[in-house]
């Protein structure tokens, strides 16, 4: 039973989280599908191969010290923040190699990122949650865990991840090559440092409550930054959406009210109640998604050019803007 309910709660609240980070990217929504796939590869290949190798090579480590505490430190600062990251991270490179076409911005290489690294935290909450809560502690010590794992380092995998997906999607909008090639490497060098430091600072913690403040403090710090960085993403994807619509309203493409609502994540989530009450959501919903994705096509045309096809993409997804908008709810 202990076994059951620590999987529910690790599987549960990391796709309560993954739902918050989809909730999140407003203005171009990422395919569910996509998702589910880079959160499995977290959960089943990432985590798996990571407890493997991780057990593999802190044997080795402790093998040539003979030191627990030695071998703790290094597989907790070095060894789990290059191995972890790595296979979290090519879950990531994978939809930016194979699914270019819907890896469009940095919030896309955040949420990509995070989902893949909620599906490791699930599998990894859940061995945690169980062996050295419930195992350790019975049902007080799950819920301790859980408090632990799940409310105070819950965003902690997402975090490094991202600076991962942040640094693919800075290649995705670049010409130079130099950037192509440094920003991702710089993204991964940067999501293990973070990883090796978070665990290096908490191994040299004071036990107890005060060495949980103030690593929960460090730790949110973090995550603030990072939500600053989601916020000001999120903006300039409004500010996109409002520069390539607005031409459209001037060509009668598009109305006013439909470009207010097309910009606002708020106007479109009360738009899409509203059609789903009188039968327009599906074509409403689509109409959204169009627009987001007509307005990140039309920014790469401007910045890369012709790349990949972009002016065909930007036609194909501005006609059907037009066929949408008549029966799109405002």
């Amino acid at each position: 039973m202990g076994l059951i309910v620590s999987g529910l709660i690790g599987f549960f609240t990391a796709l309560l989280y993954a739902c918050i980070l989809y909730w999140l990217d407003r203005y171009e929504k990422e395919p569910l599908l996509l998702l589910g796939g880079v959160f499995l590869w977290g959960a089943v290949i990432a985590a798996g191969s990571a407890f493997i190798i991780n057990t593999f090579l802190g044997l080795g480590i402790y093998i040539f010290t003979n030191s627990s505490v030695l071998t703790d430190i290094a597989t907790g600062s070095i060894v789990a923040p290059l191995v972890e990251e790595t296979l979290k991270g090519l879950a990531v490179l994978a939809v930016f190699l194979v699914f270019h076409n819907e890896f469009d911005s940095i919030l896309d290489g955040i949420i990509f990122a995070g989902v893949a690294a909620l599906g490791f935290a699930a599998t990894e909450n859940t061995y945690y949650i169980y062996t050295y809560g419930f195992q350790q502690g019975g049902w007080s010590g799950l819920i301790s865990l859980t408090f632990i794992r799940v409310i105070l380092v819950g965003w902690q995998h997402p975090f490094y991840t991202s600076f991962l997906g942040i640094g693919l999607a800075i290649a995705r909008l670049n010409k130079n090559w130099g950037i192509r090639i440094l920003a991702p490497l710089l993204g991964l060098a940067a999501g293990m440092f973070a990883h090796g430091l978070h665990n290096t600072i908490a191994a040299f913690l004071p036990s107890g409550w005060p060495g949980t403040v103030i690593g929960t403090a460090i730790d949110w710090t973090g995550w603030f930054v990072m939500f600053i960085i989601i916020i000001w993403a999120t903006w300039r994807e409004q500010q996109n959406l409002k520069k390539y619509l607005a031409a459209e309203v001037q060509a009668g493409t598009v109305s006013p009210a439909l470009l207010r609502t097309a910009s606002s994540g708020w106007l479109q989530m009360f738009a899409r109640i509203a059609a789903l009450i009188n039968g327009k959501y599906r074509k409403t919903a689509r109409f959204y998604q169009v627009c987001g994705e007509y307005a990140h096509k039309r920014r790469q045309y401007d910045l890369l050019g012709d790349e990949g096809g972009n002016l065909a993409r930007v036609q194909k997804l501005r006609s059907e803007m037009v066929q949408l908008a008549p029966f799109a709810q405002v």
